[in-house]
């Protein structure tokens, strides 16, 4: 499922108060930076990154794409060096989940 718009716009608002919680420094994306951020969206489906200054590797977009196709977890957004990613997760019950607004459903003609 891709996100809208609306939907990218609440995660970003939810995104505000969360502390960055993945680091990724001079040693880039790992297995182990991996199975942080894997973790991490399972058990709170949205978590914000940072690419630190020692990386000459990656910058911010390039790093959450590989981290969003390592985790099958979707970019919400990235402002400079932070990103956000976000997944929906299937272990916690379903009134603990994010509630994400529902899509418009386009008219029939």
């Amino acid at each position: 499922m891709e996100l809208t718009s609306k939907q990218r716009a609440q995660l970003r608002g939810l995104a505000n108060s969360i502390d960055t919680i993945l680091h990724i420094g001079k040693d880039g994306i790992g297995e182990n930076l991996i199975k942080q951020a894997d973790d991490a969206l399972e058990a709170r489906e949205l978590v914000k990154g940072k690419v630190l200054d020692n990386n000459i590797e990656y910058d911010a977009r390039t790093a959450a794409a590989e981290l969003a196709q390592a985790t099958r977890s979707q970019v919400v957004q990235v402002i400079g060096t932070k990103f956000v990613l976000y997944r929906e997760s299937h272990s916690k019950p379903k009134d603990k989940r994010i509630q994400l607004v529902k899509p418009a459903k386009k008219p029939q003609v």
